[in-house]
């Protein structure tokens, strides 16, 4: 693990296994921290807040170290690349992709280290007032990162703290970590002060849960599941901690009948199947308009079933395997319970090919038959799978794609912006794609309505959620 500067194993000595999902086999070992090895990074980071030069250093310079970590990340993409491949299978293709985002996000916020400022404010006081605000770093923020694209995640938590001056620890998931801890050899090598990055391995249920309840911990960010989500939630409440949550969703995706149809397959292929249906707001609840549900329906299986399933560093693979045995065991039970509802499978299920077999492959999947009542389309299955529900109203859908606990993501497709302007007014959920799906930039808010969280990252809106405003009252008589 990355503590305070230096490489250090976990305090108890223990290991966690890392194995490819792809074929099962043992890639490396990593350090199992615990709440001993939390303390030492917590204190490593409020050393370095508190008394390093970081929060100090001006604003420039700042801008300087985290524009040189943007290069070092570019200079190593392909690598980078290649160890999220391993780690959680996805192609290459789309993992190369992520670790140029991921510069590019550092890029972003390296500009914002010097425009982060406050205001004067009238006041309506007797005397003569001056009135001020300071914007300033909350302190030590922690980020608790998922396993599906861990580096893009991962600097999603870490570039905007660090433009504004916090110190930060990240907790990867504990089946991909690998990635980020490559990443902290760069940020060793871009010359950061000791404790600014700090990386601790380990599970959600010792290193995490201690993160969160850690009264020394100002700041938390997560990305999961809404169930783990509850739990950060009450475990902040020891120091009452400010809290960002990215959780699950159950996105509806919309396709009219005037839509360019060709788009329309693609996008909806995309909004489901891309990395695997291992995205929170994948669209995984597939309205299409009564007039042209049949053909769409075939005509998506079909298109789907040219996807290749196989390991990510084959250059045609499109569907990489999903993250563990245990995730695949959850996708096929959903499957299972569908067809028990009544879903007809058109497409997809196991993939038992003699060269998948070892892996933890799902072909993409395609149901019929499916109304929003069952529970394959109220539960997050997190795997490629999408249910498919006709409709003839354009009132009716809204009210259909509105029924569920979630909001984080939502598609629509035609070619009548008035309508589709409508739909995205109406639809509760936090991002809202026309005619496209999937696309996340470093400079627009990222996050989601009801239980699919809280906050916002990237944007603005991160800059906001890492610094507090200090109002200063001067009175100049």
């Amino acid at each position: 693990m990355f503590i305070g500067g230096k490489w250090v194993d976990a305090i108890s000595g223990k290991r966690t296994e890392i194995r490819n999902p792809a074929n099962g086999e043992l890639l490396t070992t990593v350090a199992e921290g615990d709440k001993e090895d939390v303390e030492l990074a917590v204190r490593a980071a409020r050393k370095a807040f508190e008394e390093g030069p970081w929060p100090k250093m001006k604003p420039n310079e700042r801008a300087r170290l985290i524009l040189k970590l943007a290069d070092l990340i570019e200079e190593n993409a392909e690598e980078l690349a290649h160890l999220d491949t391993l780690d959680y299978g996805q192609p290459v293709s789309l993992t190369t992709g992520f670790a140029a985002a991921a510069a590019d996000n550092f890029r972003y916020y390296a500009g914002w280290c010097t425009k982060v400022t406050g205001e004067t404010i009238p006041s309506s006081t007797p005397g003569d007032i001056f009135n001020y605000t300071l914007r300033e770093p909350i302190g030590v923020c922690a980020g608790i990162v998922p396993w599906n694209a861990p580096l893009m995640n991962a600097i999603m938590k870490v570039s905007a703290p660090l433009a504004v001056g916090n110190t930060v620890i990240v907790k990867p998931s504990e089946e991909t970590p690998i990635s980020l801890l490559r990443f902290a050899e760069l940020v060793q090598e871009a010359g950061f002060p000791d404790g600014v990055v700090n990386i601790i391995t380990g599970y959600g249920q010792t290193v995490g849960a201690a993160l969160a309840s850690h009264t020394d911990v100002d700041k938390i960010a997560f990305t999961g599941s809404t169930i783990t989500g509850r739990e950060i939630v009450r475990n902040s409440a020891t120091n009452i901690k400010k809290v960002t949550l990215e959780l699950g969703g159950k996105s509806a995706h919309i396709i009219f009948a005037d839509a360019n149809y060709e788009q329309a397959l693609a996008n909806a292929a995309n909004s489901i199947f891309f990395n695997s249906g291992q995205v929170c707001f994948a669209g995984s609840r597939l309205f299409i308009e009564d007039k042209i549900y049949d053909r769409f329906l075939a005509d998506l299986a079909e298109y789907s079933n040219n996807y290749k399933v196989g390991n990510g560093f084959d250059k045609d693979t499109v569907i990489g395997p999903l993250i563990s045995a245990k995730q695949k065991e959850r996708v096929l039970n959903y499957l299972d319970i569908g067809q028990s509802e009544g879903a007809e499978m058109v497409i997809g299920g196991n993939a038992t090919e003699a060269e998948l077999v070892n892996g933890h492959f799902v072909k993409p999947t395609v149901l019929a038959n499916v109304n929003n009542e069952m529970r394959i389309s109220r539960e997050e299955i997190f795997g490629p799978v999408v249910g498919a529900m006709p409709f003839n109203d354009i009132d009716e859908v809204i009210k259909q794609a509105n029924d569920t606990v979630y909001g984080l993501g939502g598609g629509i497709c035609t070619t009548d912006l008035r309508k589709a302007h409508k739909v995205a007014r109406a639809l509760r959920t936090g991002n809202v794609w026309i005619n496209t799906y999937n696309i996340v930039e470093p400079g627009s808010p990222f996050g989601g309505y009801k239980q699919s969280g809280l906050g916002r990252e990237n944007g603005a809106a991160s800059i906001d959620a890492y610094t507090e405003i200090k109002n200063v009252w001067v009175n100049l008589d």
